[in-house]
């Protein structure tokens, strides 16, 4: 089906000849050619078929042998648009293990990063090196941009990035790089694998389309890429093709005409428009004389103009009529022209929303199911790459522009009508989700809601809504760069159609503060805390975003600044005193992170949140006897918290009381089965009883979810070793050694499961390695000691 899809739409592609005939004739050249060029940049204003043109081109390539691989804005970053390529590339036959592997490992360890950002080294873990990142802390409450962790999946690109704190943090300065700096990671293992398929593909053709949007974080990668040694060799038969609104950025690229070719698309020739308009049936020379006039031979309103057939001038519309009676003029049905003007106002469609913009029908009326099948098959409605249909943005302008000016009423109604639907569409994932981990902007779904909510709230009542949105902006920021981006494209959304100039203001300088992939939501919350259009409690929970921002990338000290300034402005929320509180225990300066989680019980005598985080600072001290009060406390204010009954069974575990910790560790894992941490505890608890298969099956499940964490196979190690399976042991230790060569405590269990085999050469090399890596590591001494003791002893 899909494959005749594409040979209908090639059939109907009309014009631009001379850029395909451009770009058919470039793979004619070899690399070498000096005419031949590596980079085309398609450009021109929406609706003249740069998107058309880039499917056509990307066929061409197909039909030169080429594998193609195509990117638009659904990338939101390098590492997505990375992924996005690995994934298209193992869809056509062509797999990219080491990149996959590269991908699976940068999440992994962006996960860890965000988790050792927020928590101390657990006490009770045999090392560092082996401890599992626990879910705690503001991890637990949402507060930081994991919710793919607490689902088993972490997309860390969305991770603040860049800091000395957290790079202490890291195993390695490999992990370091490849959670600060992913391009730099990810971008030679792409260009490996893009060499492996350059040997066996004739070309290879990335397409970058809606580059006016992606431009922002891609440019400079392609650009440094492309033109610098920076990330290693791209392959000279790789073609890339990028197509946006704007030329390519003339300070980077000065010079690219050497080997870009800059394609830009003009409105048709009158050659080529009467082409379309024959294909369409059209060829009454007054009707296409009246069709070119109105339209200006734009393709998508010379289609949209002939899809209806005119038969005469009269029936494309006289001078004087508006472009929106252009475009339905050949559509006779009062109630269908209507719905096509009140769809206009969501930027995506589906049948509620259809039915939520007309209305239940008037008499007579189509259903919303008929008229959104109809609206489907209308030229200027499409498809985007998560399957919703939408205007295209040279139809829907002039509609807006029409609805707005002449029924100004009908507008506001309309959009409340549209900000009500998106509104109930969230209450209901919140009523689903009311009791999942993390904060509502984390979740894709509910953020995909949220920013249409806000959007038809920014247009109904531009200046009445923009204080909570900016609110909710403060939110946005607090998670990361890319959802920060959503909001603030919602509001650029409602700027252009509401020509608000207050809102242009806003959303042309929080998109500017975007485009840093970095520090980019600190610069918006500056700009909120600047600005003003906040209440005390806005500001309060800004500088509470603020001050987060600053902790995931290091500057802890300066992050108390915006805690204690959020306390002044907002003294009754309690929200303030736990960001102190989590701070002052990254800084190890426990007895002020007590002394703030009191402040918050003074405020929210009853949340169960203020217990679990003052048990939880107990039980990281190392004092589990007074962690259990609190836990307990908290454990009976919400009996469903998963987190709660981790720390609970761990602090048991600790006191001597494996049976309770087990049952303890069993219900946070029956809530919560991706629940990691959880898991690799009541390993360690099944085998102190015993049940080393237990173990072992919980040990299976956390490598599932975390294939790259070596805490986990060092202790399937000691499992292992327990069990007299010292072969496999001493490959789960080297395993987690691979992944982490500064995990000393598996270098030094090691050296059991190699003396138990007689290998006690081996063994004392291992004992050795650990002391390498920690020379105050006074077990492994003491070992060492013992066998090369044992070894003199049994000389004759």
């Amino acid at each position: 089906m899909q494959e005749l899809i594409r040979r209908r739409r090639r059939a109907g592609f009309v014009g631009r000849r001379e850029e395909l005939r451009m770009f058919r004739e470039n793979f004619e050249l070899p690399p070498d050619d000096d005419r031949h060029r590596f980079l085309f940049h398609v450009h021109g204003p929406a609706g003249v078929g740069k998107t058309s043109l880039v499917r056509e081109l990307a066929q061409l390539a197909r039909d030169r042998g080429a594998l193609v691989a195509h990117i638009d804005e659904g990338a939101a970053s390098i590492p997505e648009a990375v992924a996005e390529l690995s994934a298209q590339f193992a869809q056509q036959g062509r797999g990219v293990k080491r990149l996959e592997r590269a991908l699976a490992t940068y999440r992994q360890r962006s996960h860890e990063a965000v988790a050792a950002a927020v928590r101390e080294p657990d006490p009770d873990a045999p090392s560092t090196g082996s401890a599992v990142a626990a879910r705690a802390g503001v991890v637990g409450l949402g507060m930081v941009p994991v919710v793919g962790a607490l689902a088993g999946v972490v997309d860390a690109d969305r991770l603040a990035r860049g800091a000395d704190r957290l790079r202490s943090r890291f195993r390695t300065q490999e992990d370091a790089r490849l959670v600060l700096e992913p391009e730099r990671v990810l971008t030679p293992v792409l260009l490996d694998e893009l060499a492996e398929a350059a040997d066996t593909a004739p070309w290879l053709a990335l397409f970058f389309d809606t580059y006016e949007r992606t431009a922002p974080f891609l440019d400079r990668w392609l650009h440094d890429m492309m033109t610098t040694d920076r990330y290693g060799e791209l392959p000279a038969n790789v073609v890339l093709v990028t197509a946006g609104q704007r030329p390519l950025d003339p300070t980077r690229w000065e010079g690219a005409a050497d080997f870009a070719a800059d394609l830009p698309l003009r409105p048709f020739t009158d050659a080529e428009a009467r082409v379309l308009l024959a294909a369409k049936g059209v060829t009454d020379e007054p009707v296409v004389t009246e069709v070119l006039r109105l339209s200006g031979r734009l393709p998508v309103l010379v289609s949209t103009l002939a899809e209806s057939g005119p038969a005469d001038p009269g029936d494309v519309g006289d001078p004087s009529a508006t472009a929106v009676e252009r475009f339905l003029k050949g559509e006779q049905d009062p109630a269908r022209r209507a719905a096509a003007l009140a769809c206009a106002l969501p930027r995506r469609l589906d049948e509620e929303v259809v039915r939520a913009a007309t209305g239940e029908g008037g008499e007579g009326g189509e259903s919303p199911a008929e008229l959104y099948a109809w609206l489907r098959a209308m030229p200027f409605v499409g498809t985007d790459r998560g399957g919703a249909a939408r205007y295209h943005s040279v139809v829907r302008a002039p509609m807006l522009r029409l609805r707005r000016s002449s029924a100004p009423e009908r507008w506001s109604a309309g959009h409340t009508g549209l900000a009500e639907l998106y509104g109930r569409r969230r209450g209901a994932l919140e009523e689903e989700d009311r009791r999942g981990p993390g904060h509502p902007w984390t979740r894709p779904a509910w953020r995909a809601v949220r920013v249409e909510e806000l959007y038809h709230r920014l247009c109904a009542r531009p200046r009445a809504a923009l204080p909570a949105v900016l609110r909710d902006g403060v939110d946005a920021c607090r998670v990361d760069t890319a959802v920060a981006r959503e909001w603030a494209r919602a509001v650029a959304d409602a700027a252009d159609d509401t020509d608000a100039g207050h809102l242009r203001s806003w959303s042309d300088d929080c998109r500017a503060a975007l485009a840093d992939e970095v520090s980019g939501p600190l610069r918006v919350l500056e700009l909120l805390l600047a600005r003003g259009g906040l209440d005390d409690a806005g500001r309060a929970a800004a500088h509470n975003a603020h001050g987060l921002r600053l902790f995931l990338l290091g500057r802890l000290r300066e992050a108390l600044g915006d805690h204690e300034r959020a306390i002044a402005l907002a003294p009754a929320d309690p929200w303030g005193h736990h960001d102190l509180a989590v701070t002052y225990r990254a800084l190890g300066e426990y007895e002020s992170a007590l002394r703030h989680l009191a402040e918050a019980a003074d405020l929210a005598p009853d949340a169960a949140w203020v217990a679990r985080q003052r048990g939880e600072t107990y039980r990281r001290m190392g004092r589990p006897e007074e962690a259990l009060p609190w836990l307990d406390r908290a454990h009976g204010l919400d009996p469903e918290d998963p987190l709660t009954l981790g720390s609970l069974g761990q602090s048991k575990f600790v006191l001597g009381r494996p049976q309770e910790a087990l049952a303890d560790l069993d219900r946070a894992i029956a809530l919560w089965p991706d629940y990691v941490w959880a898991l690799t505890r009541r390993a360690r608890v099944r085998h102190q009883l015993g049940d080393g298969p237990g173990a072992l099956a919980d040990l299976d499940r956390a490598q599932s979810l975390a294939p790259d964490m070596p805490g986990i196979r060092g202790e399937r190690g000691d499992v292992l070793r327990a069990a007299g399976r010292h072969e496999e042991a001493v490959a789960e230790y080297e395993s987690a050694l691979d992944l982490d060569p500064a995990y000393a405590w598996a270098g030094g269990s090691r050296a059991l499961s190699l003396e138990a085999l007689g290998r006690l050469d081996e063994a004392v090399a291992s004992l050795e390695e650990a002391l390498r890596v920690d020379p105050g590591y006074a077990w492994a001494r003491e070992q060492r000691e013992r066998i090369l003791g044992d070894s003199e002893r049994e000389i004759p």
